[in-house]
């Protein structure tokens, strides 16, 4: 072998090696950047739907109500932020279909209840409000503890539920961040503390509630 070819096959392997390396690094600095901008883990599912049942409302009007149980705690930021007077929206969300084979599912009801939980420096006092009805509590567990708590929310007219169909329904909560001012909204963009939400739940819908 002429020493031109030596040459060229020595120059080739150098290239295929500083070309290995260069890979190699591309590699690390794209699971490096990749690491930055991981969502963190169950980011979306920080508030935890217990439970949730549809009922006959015990009345003239035979309207269907949801009760439903939520668990979950404010973090650090989102208390700290209450405290400095900073009004949280949680909004709960309700819908109900009826299964189409041909197509998408109906969508017969999409019901929302949004609660406002602020502090009162001057009171003193935590107050929970949802509509025109407003409760003062002297501790936030105690309006936390409410706030978990759906009791007889009127969510649909029993005439929509029909005997012979069948139908689906879901609930969840979540802190709308798009009510709080805007540099916390820049926050919960950023921060997972500022992600509060829940996984949409099924909820049973018995063939009682059609009689």
């Amino acid at each position: 072998m002429s020493f031109a070819a030596r040459q060229c096959r020595t120059d080739l392997a150098a290239l295929a090696a500083l070309r290995a390396g260069a890979l190699r690094c591309c590699r690390v600095l794209l699971l490096a950047c990749a690491t930055l901008f991981v969502v963190p883990v169950n980011a979306a599912d920080r508030i935890v739907v217990h439970s949730a049942q549809l009922q006959l409302a015990d009345d003239a009007e035979g309207s269907a109500v949801l009760d439903a149980q939520f668990d979950f705690e404010l973090p650090p930021v989102l208390e700290d932020a209450v405290n400095r007077g900073i009004a949280l929206y949680f909004v709960v969300e309700f819908e109900l279909f009826r299964p189409r084979w041909y197509w998408f599912d109906k969508k017969l009801i999409d019901a929302v209840r949004t609660y406002r939980l602020t502090y009162s420096p001057l009171t003193r006092q935590y107050r929970l409000a949802s509509g025109s009805l407003a409760q003062p509590f002297d501790s936030l567990a105690d309006a936390l503890a409410t706030l978990r708590r759906v009791r007889g929310w009127r969510v649909a007219d029993r005439t929509l539920i029909k005997p012979d169909d069948d139908y689906t329904a879901q609930v969840r909560m979540r802190l709308d961040t798009s009510q709080l001012p805007k540099p916390f909204q820049v926050n919960a963009l950023t921060n997972r503390d500022w992600t509060l939400a829940s996984d949409w739940r099924n909820v049973p819908v018995s063939a009682d509630l059609a009689k």
